[in-house]
């Protein structure tokens, strides 16, 4: 019993290793947020390694339709940034470790 619980334990800690999300992305001296706008993002962050169009998603209201978008940067000390844009307004921050 305990033995499965230890090995739950180190799979959980290894998974969360692997990727991790984040409110903020610091870019040299400025700092990047969940909510700023692309050209914010651009500005403060450069261009990135790819910029990849993943779809459309309609609002809450079902009357609109906006961009996803999904923009890398890195590697930077061996880690990854994704950044994922809903209308024009950054979303989502997420580190991984490349390979």
């Amino acid at each position: 019993m305990m033995i499965s619980r230890l090995l739950i334990s180190l799979a959980l800690a290894m998974l969360a290793s692997q990727a991790s999300a984040a409110d903020t992305l610091r870019c040299g001296t400025q700092l990047v947020s969940v909510g700023d706008r692309s050209g914010e993002v651009l500005q403060k962050c450069g261009e990135p390694v790819s910029r990849d169009l993943l779809g459309y998603k309609r609002s809450a209201n079902r009357r609109d339709e906006f961009q996803v978008e999904e923009w890398t940067y890195g590697p930077n000390g061996g880690m990854y940034q994704y950044l994922r844009f809903e209308g024009n307004r950054l979303k989502q921050i997420t580190s991984k470790r490349g390979n």
